[in-house]
C-alpha cells in the first residue's frame, strides 16, 4: 500500500489565498472539522511525517549484511535542506527575541505578563522574518487573489497561533497543532525539497519540530505559561502531544523503504517503555529521543512519584507488546484527543490551504497499521504485589506487521491499560463526539477515585517509593482494580 503524503500546491495561477478565520464556534462543528479537507490534510502530514521516523533497515536480506540506521535526535546522518535550515534559523531568532522580553519579577499568580511583550515583539516583526527566512517562492506562490491576502498571511496566522495565548497566557497542543498546520502549509507550497526515502520529513521533524518545541519548554518555563485546556493528571501531557508519536516511532522496528509499518515490536536495545519511570534512564535517553524528551520535561517541572502526576503515561508504559504498538495508539489518541476536541481545536482557523470545505474521500477508510484493529492482543498482566516492573516488549524485537499470520498471537488480560490494546476496537474513522468523547468522559468519571488519585493515603512507603524503580504498592497487586486511563473502556467509540 502507498505511503500516505500531503499533496503539494499546483503552480496554475488560479489559486485564491484568504486570510484564515474561526469556523469552530460550538462542539457540533467539530464533527464538521473531521470531515473536512483540512484534516485530511493534518492527519496525511502527521502519518507521513511518523513513517519517516522509523528505523531504517540496509542491506540484504542476510543477517550478516543488514544493518539498521535510526534517527536520533542531533543525528549527524540526518541531513537539513535550505528551507529547514533556515526555519531552524528563524526558531533561533524567535528565541532570542526573550532577551527583549525578560520575565517581570513582580508577585503573580499565573502566567508572566511579559509574555504578552514578547508575543507583541514578534506579531510586530513576523512578516519580515518569514520574508527572511522562507524561501521567495513560498510568499510569492501563485494566486489569483482579488485582496491583498497572500501565501505568506496564511502562514503568519498559523506561525503566530504556534506559541501560545497572549491573552490568557496559556499553552497547549492545540498551539502545537497549529505549527504542524504552519509546516503543513509550507510543504504544500512546494517549500520544502521533495527528497526520497522520508529524508525531508525526518529533517522537519528532527530539525524543525524538536527546536520548535525546546523554545516552547524554555517559554514556558520563563513565562510561566499555564496549560491550555489540561485535564490535569489525565491528560497524556499538558503541553505537547506530537513528540510521543516520533518519540515512540524512533525506537520502533526497523522497515525498508516501500515496506508497511510495524504493528507491534520494538528496536533492539531500545530502552523499555516502563524505563519511563526511572529517571536516570530519561535523563540519559531524552538527549536522542523526542519521547523521552517529553518526559524529561516532566521531569524538570513536576515534582513527586511519576504514577501520581503523569498516571496515563504511566498506565502506557505497561504496555508489553513494544513500541510500534504504543506509536500505532498514539496515532490513534491523538485524532480522538487532539483533533476531535473541541477546547483543542475551537480556535483553529481555516483558510485556502487547509480548507473547511468537505472531503469526499475519508482518510481513516483504508486499512492500515494505524487506521484499523488487528487480530494481535495486548498481553498485559497487570501490576504484582510489591515488584517492580520492568517489562520487555513480547517477542523480542520481533516486528508483526499488518496482515500477518505468523509469529505471536498474545492473549489479552482484562484490565488493559491503553485504549489501542482491545480486540473489539472497530476502524478509526472520524470520530464523532458522541462516541469517542462521549464515552471516553464516561470512563473518565467512572475511574475517578473520590480520594486520591491513584494511591490510598495511609500507604506513605509506596507514596514515597524511589524514582529508579516502577514499584507499585502492594495493595493494587491484591486486586484487579479497574485502570486510572480515561480511554481504556471495554469497548471504544
Amino acid at each position: 500500500m502507498a505511503a500516505l503524503s500531503l499533496d503539494v500546491l499546483q503552480p496554475t495561477g488560479t489559486h485564491v489565498f484568504v486570510k484564515p478565520v474561526k469556523k469552530i464556534q460550538e462542539e457540533q462543528d467539530v464533527s464538521v472539522f473531521l470531515h473536512s479537507r483540512a484534516y485530511k490534510d493534518i492527519t496525511a502530514f502527521i502519518t507521513q511525517l511518523n513513517r519517516s521516523m522509523f528505523p531504517t533497515a540496509i542491506g540484504g536480506d542476510n543477517p550478516p549484511q543488514k544493518s539498521t540506521q535510526v534517527w536520533e535526535i542531533g543525528s549527524a546522518f540526518v541531513s537539513y535542506s535550505s528551507t529547514v535550515q533556515s526555519l531552524r534559523d528563524l526558531l533561533d531568532r524567535l528565541e532570542a527575541i526573550i532577551e527583549e522580553a525578560p520575565p517581570d519579577t513582580g508577585p503573580r499568580r499565573f502566567g508572566n505578563v511579559s509574555f504578552r511583550k514578547w508575543y507583541s515583539i514578534v506579531e510586530a516583526r513576523i512578516s519580515e522574518l518569514l520574508r527572511a527566512y522562507l524561501p521567495a517562492k513560498v510568499l510569492t506562490a501563485s494566486g489569483n487573489s482579488t485582496e491583498a491576502t497572500t501565501a505568506g498571511t496564511e502562514l503568519e496566522a498559523y506561525l503566530l497561533g504556534s506559541f501560545g495565548s497572549p491573552q490568557r497566557l496559556d499553552y497547549g497542543t492545540g498551539h502545537e497543532l497549529s505549527f504542524v498546520a504552519f509546516l503543513a502549509c509550507v510543504w504544500k507550497l512546494n517549500g520544502f525539497e521533495q527528497r526520497t526515502e522520508g529524508a525531508e520529513e525526518r529533517g522537519i521533524v528532527l530539525g524543525l519540530i524538536e527546536p520548535y518545541l525546546q523554545l516552547i519548554r524554555r517559554l514556558i518555563k520563563i513565562y510561566t505559561l499555564e496549560p491550555a485546556g489540561s485535564h490535569g493528571v489525565w491528560g497524556l501531557d499538558d503541553h505537547s502531544f506530537v513528540p510521543y508519536i516520533f518519540g515512540s516511532a524512533q525506537f520502533a522496528p526497523a522497515i525498508s523503504n516501500g515496506e508497511q509499518i510495524p504493528a507491534e515490536g520494538s528496536l533492539a536495545q531500545a530502552p523499555d517503555p516502563a524505563d519511563v519511570a526511572k529517571s536516570n534512564v530519561v535523563q540519559r535517553e531524552r538527549k536522542r529521543n523526542m519521547y523521552f524528551s517529553a518526559v524529561g520535561f516532566i521531569y524538570d517541572v513536576k515534582k513527586g512519584p511519576f504514577w501520581e502526576h503523569s498516571p496515563i503515561l504511566f498506565d502506557i508504559s505497561g504496555i508489553r507488546a513494544g513500541w510500534a504498538k504504543i506509536n500505532k495508539g498514539m496515532i490513534k489518541m491523538f485524532n480522538v484527543e487532539v483533533l476531535s476536541k473541541f477546547p483543542v481545536v475551537q480556535h483553529f482557523p481555516f483558510g485556502s490551504l487547509l480548507r473547511w470545505e468537505q472531503e469526499p474521500s475519508n482518510l481513516f477508510s483504508a486499512t492500515s497499521p494505524h487506521t484499523a484493529n488487528h487480530a494481535v492482543e495486548v498481553d498485559f498482566d497487570g501490576p504484582q504485589s510489591g515488584t517492580a516492573l520492568t517489562r520487555e516488549p513480547s517477542s523480542g524485537t520481533t516486528a508483526v506487521r499488518e496482515g500477518s499470520t505468523s509469529g505471536v498471537s498474545l492473549a489479552a488480560a482484562t484490565g488493559t491499560v491503553a485504549p489501542w490494546a482491545n480486540s473489539s476496537m472497530t476502524s478509526m474513522a472520524p470520530p464523532t463526539l458522541r462516541g469517542a468523547i462521549g464515552d471516553i468522559t464516561a470512563s473518565r468519571d467512572r475511574y475517578r477515585p473520590r480520594t486520591h488519585p491513584r494511591l490510598p493515603v495511609r500507604d506513605t512507603q509506596a507514596i514515597h517509593a524511589s524514582q529508579t524503580s516502577r514499584a507499585v504498592p502492594a495493595e493494587i497487586g491484591k486486586t484487579n482494580l479497574p485502570t486510572r486511563a480515561p480511554w481504556a473502556s471495554s469497548e471504544e467509540g
